[in-house]
């Protein structure tokens, strides 16, 4: 295969973005000032010589030529389709472009060197093999244009290079292949790059047609779908036109709405299969309104909405000082769960195993020291939502898993539509009063709160209504109950117990003045320059005024004085501003209620008669100081036994039964008439009978009041007892140290006796409190009884109680 070279000196003719190929036919526009230049400087050299006018055709791109133009002749001069004078030029043959030259017209010349091409014959079987392929290639991209008439001229094409060129008119290819097919100049790698260009063009068009053929199929199916949607809402409509009813809702898509929404998989398709259900179902079917008020729960819920935690470990902390004060058990146990979310989450722990980092607390205390809004100030350290639940007398199971959908106004059950009020997944939700829940025949809440508040299985939480698994594994849940005993032992053992046992004095003066006091001059219209109260008489109002383990009764106390100020303000008998202090409360809300008895005059106190001892309880309602009465029969009326009044629990009674049991074994060691224990009944009495008494912490207490009526030595004023008595005489350990000796604290005693087992337990007291109290911690009721009991008035005979 050989090519032959001729020079040639020829004007150029430039085109911008386009490319022409030997053998085509092009029109080109001569308002264009360089094709007009080019053709007329053709023109004038062609006077001279035999021939057409010829002209060079170089493609122009990006304002650099190439290095190889085509031969091209004016076979025509005239006007445009659209009007506008043109020419026509043919293609001749390749130019290999020289140097610029000199010629007539203002056209560019150059000379150039033309490029003959050869192609042996016959021609090669690969060669032949590749003019079959191509032709082919190019029938099949023809015929799918429908370019029947163009399929007969490219099959008529016989030579290599006129086939090569031929793909110049291909508005596939871009000006970049064009080029270089055109400064390919062997005919047949020229062939190969056309073939490989068709065969490429060809492979993109399946695969687009491919494409198109799915788009199409998935939009014809989705308009058949709307179509027949919109006759079955017009059949619907007409079917109710012809019941007389009324245009519903029914035309809301819930479709739509469930593959809009942002929904975990399992849920979009459970949602999706409810709604196929609602489309088949007829107007008049009852099942039709379960679905669709279904689907609005499952819409609603905030399946993947989640508040950020406010990771301000120390900002957290100064939320829960300036809102609560004490509680620091508490405190700290936030503030510990808020420093290991914060780093799980700086070490991309944040879900592990399907499971967050959720809390479940359970703050146990008497009523008022601030259970319920501890949860809420939970949240507002933590930066979540808050959600408030009320346990309090729930006894049906439904209302915590849910109702099944079967059921005429089914709900889903409380926490879930906590889950949903709070619009987030990882709440506060404060369970309030769960010892409160009850059972019945409609089942045990609090076994269906077992599921709930297992950081175990909570992930996976299915409520009966809803029928999916909802993650509760985020949640921090807060329980609040008043007695740890009611909770049952197994939902107890899931929660983290933190014990809140009550205020000591000077923590509730600091609540008084801090937040009790600047919202009740808010609710009595007062401003705080016009009322203030000094803490004299906040101490007395604490200690005199309210015996209490929280402040609930304090902060009514605080409201009550500020209400009998303003109306007396208001009457024009008092100017403001004033200043309350200790000697004014009597005049403005009347006298103290609990005077402590270390305060009573000694002859009117209880123990100023021997029998009478002094004993901590803790009720409900916190510690509580707790007297015992003992007294003798007369011997004359015959009445042996022992009688026991108080509303008594089993335990206390046997209780009482040891410690007599203790005294008529011991008696003579401790030197008592137990003679008299044999022959005289025995009545031992708790005050306060109408409040119920139960648990054997009472045992060192009764133990000291009949020792005391039997010695004649009176059971010292001061001292306050808590301790069980086991009949050697040992004195075992009980509970409630804490919220016992805040009671003691309370009551104006000094001394408290304690088991010695229990001496740990001080630790949990506030110093304040340690600091006024003088602690035995003793084994033996030898030992109680030696602190406990005066000594006797020598030369005095003991004056016993006798019962009438």
């Amino acid at each position: 295969m050989a090519s032959t070279s001729t020079p040639l000196t020829l004007p150029v003719l430039p085109l911008d973005g386009e490319v022409v190929l030997p053998g085509m036919v092009v029109p080109l526009d001569l308002s264009d000032s360089e094709v007009r230049a080019a053709v007329e400087a053709a023109q004038a050299a062609a006077r001279s010589t035999p021939g057409k006018p010829r002209v060079l055709l170089v493609p122009r791109i990006d304002g650099t030529y190439a290095n190889t133009g085509v031969l091209g002749t004016v076979e025509q001069v005239g006007r445009l389709a659209d009007g506008d004078p043109g020419a026509l030029i043919r293609g001749r043959g390749r130019v290999r472009i020289g140097a610029g030259t000199t010629g007539p017209g203002a056209a560019l010349w150059v000379e150039g060197t033309s490029v003959g091409e050869t192609v042996p014959e016959p021609l090669p079987g690969q060669v032949a093999e590749l003019v079959k392929e191509y032709k082919a290639l190019a029938t099949a991209w023809l015929r799918k244009r429908g370019a029947w008439q163009v399929v007969d001229r490219v099959q008529a094409i016989d030579d290599v290079s006129a086939l090569a060129d031929n793909s110049g008119y291909s508005p596939f290819l871009t000006t970049d292949q064009k080029v270089e097919l055109l400064e390919t100049a062997d005919p047949v790698a020229r062939l190969k790059l056309a073939t490989q260009q068709l065969r490429d063009h060809l492979a993109e068009q399946d695969v687009a047609e491919s494409i198109a053929k799915d788009v199409q199929e998935g939009v014809d199916k989705q308009q058949r779908e709307f179509l027949l949607r919109r006759q079955l809402e017009a059949v619907r409509k007409e079917l109710r036109e012809l019941n007389g009813e009324q245009e519903g809702e029914e035309s809301d898509d819930y479709r739509t709405r469930v593959e809009a929404a942002d929904l975990p998989e399992k849920v979009r398709e459970a949602a999706l299969k409810e709604v196929d259900k609602l489309e088949r179902s007829s107007d008049q079917s009852p099942e039709g309104s379960w679905i669709r008020t279904w689907l609005d729960t499952v819409l609603e819920m905030p399946w993947n909405e989640r508040t950020e935690d406010a990771y301000d470990i120390r900002g957290a902390k100064a939320v829960l000082d300036a809102e609560h004060s004490g509680l620091e058990d508490v405190k700290e146990r936030i503030t510990e769960y808020l420093a290991v979310r914060k780093r799980r989450d700086d070490r991309g722990l944040g879900v592990v195993g399907g499971r967050r980092g959720g809390a479940v607390l359970a703050l146990v205390g008497p009523p008022g020291v601030g259970k319920t809004s501890l949860g809420e100030s939970v949240a507002h350290a933590m930066g979540r939502k808050f959600v408030r639940v009320a346990l309090g007398g729930v006894r049906d199971e439904a209302e915590i898993r849910g109702h099944r959908r079967t059921y005429v106004g089914a709900l889903p059950g409380r926490v879930v539509r906590a889950v949903k009020e709070a619009g987030s997944m990882n709440p506060v939700v404060l369970l309030d009063e769960i010892d409160k829940v009850g059972s019945d025949f409609r089942g045990d809440p609090a076994a269906a709160l077992l599921e709930v508040l297992d950081p175990a299985q909570n992930h996976t939480f299915r409520d009966h209504y809803l029928e999916v698994e909802l993650d509760l594994s985020d949640v921090v849940f807060l329980a609040t109950a008043n007695v740890l005993e009611a909770i049952p032992e197994a939902l107890a053992d899931r929660m983290e117990i933190v014990r809140l046992d009550g205020y000591t004095e000077d923590e509730k003066v600091v609540i008084a003045r801090d937040h009790l006091l600047p919202r009740q001059l808010e609710r009595a219209g007062l401003d705080k320059d016009e009322v203030t109260i000094d803490e004299g008489a906040l101490r007395k109002l604490a200690g005199e005024y309210t015996r209490e383990a929280g402040v609930r009764t304090l902060e009514r106390s605080v409201a009550r004085l500020l209400r009998k100020i303003a109306a007396q303000h208001e009457l024009g008998e008092r100017e403001l501003p004033f200043t309350v202090r200790d000697e004014d409360l009597r005049d403005l809300i009347g006298r103290p209620h609990h005077v402590p008895e270390s305060a009573q005059d000694p002859a009117e106190r209880r123990t100023s008669v021997p029998g009478v001892a002094t004993g901590l309880a803790v009720t409900g309602a916190g510690g509580d100081v707790l007297f015992v009465e003992a007294s003798l029969a007369d011997p004359e009326t015959g009445a042996a036994g022992l009688t026991l009044t108080g509303q008594l629990g089993d335990v206390m009674k046997e209780s009482a039964q040891i410690a007599l049991s203790f005294l008529r074994s011991h008696g003579a060691e401790l030197e008592l008439p137990v003679a008299d224990l044999k022959d005289r009944g025995v009545h031992i009495h708790f005050p306060a009978g109408a409040v119920p008494k139960d648990g054997p912490s009472a045992g060192i207490t009764m133990t000291t009041a009949l020792a005391s009526l039997l010695s004649g030595r009176l059971v010292r004023t001061d001292v306050a007892m808590t301790g069980e008595v086991s009949l050697t005489g040992r004195v075992l350990p009980i509970g409630g140290v804490k919220q016992k000796l805040l009671a003691a604290h309370r009551a104006g005693v000094t001394t408290v006796i304690i088991p010695k087992r229990n001496e740990p337990d001080l630790d949990d007291v506030p110093a304040e409190v340690l600091d006024k109290l003088d602690v035995h911690a003793v084994t033996d009721v030898r030992q109680v009884l030696e602190l406990a009991l005066a000594p006797a008035t020598s030369g005095a005979a003991p004056e016993v109680p006798v019962a009438a």
